[in-house]
């Protein structure tokens, strides 16, 4: 009887099982990274004509933000303040930076009294520019207008 021959080992590398790895990985970062949002969820007020503000988008800008309930939250850090403890906070945020601009990121709910008590004491802490981040509103016209030039779609 003959014993029969071991086939000669593989030295190709199978690469199924790692691409299997990758994309259950890929999958789960893209569904935990909506998840990872760095501000407090507002409505903003609409507005039809916006000026732009790109710098607010950076990551070290200083934006307060408030809730419809009244909270107020100030980033970077993204922590809970009281209005009347963001005088001292902004001022030593603001110390050593060229912009000395702060935005305002409110919901378009909130009281007009706390934002304007937010107002108050970031004046009291010696900022002279104050940006109300909002989100501008498409009217039909200017809608229909975007909608043509993009082949249908926004």
């Amino acid at each position: 009887m003959k014993l029969k021959k071991a086939p000669p080992p593989v030295s190709e590398i199978n690469v199924t099982p790692m691409v299997d790895v990758m994309l259950v990985v890929l999958i789960i970062f893209m569904v935990i990274t909506p998840m990872l949002s760095k501000s407090i969820p507002v409505d903003k007020a609409l507005t039809r004509n916006p000026i732009t503000m790109p710098d607010a988008d950076k990551e070290d800008a200083v934006i307060v933000a408030i809730t419809k309930s009244g909270q107020t939250f100030l980033s970077p850090g993204l922590q809970r303040i009281e209005a009347t403890e963001l005088a001292p906070k902004v001022k030593d945020l603001l110390q050593n930076r060229a912009s000395k601009m702060v935005y305002i990121n409110a919901d378009a709910r909130a009281k007009y009294q706390v934002v304007e008590e937010v107002v108050d004491n970031l004046r009291a802490g010696s900022v002279d520019e104050v940006g109300l981040l909002t989100e501008q509103t498409l009217d039909q016209g200017r809608l229909q207008k975007i909608m043509k030039s993009n082949g249908g779609g926004l």
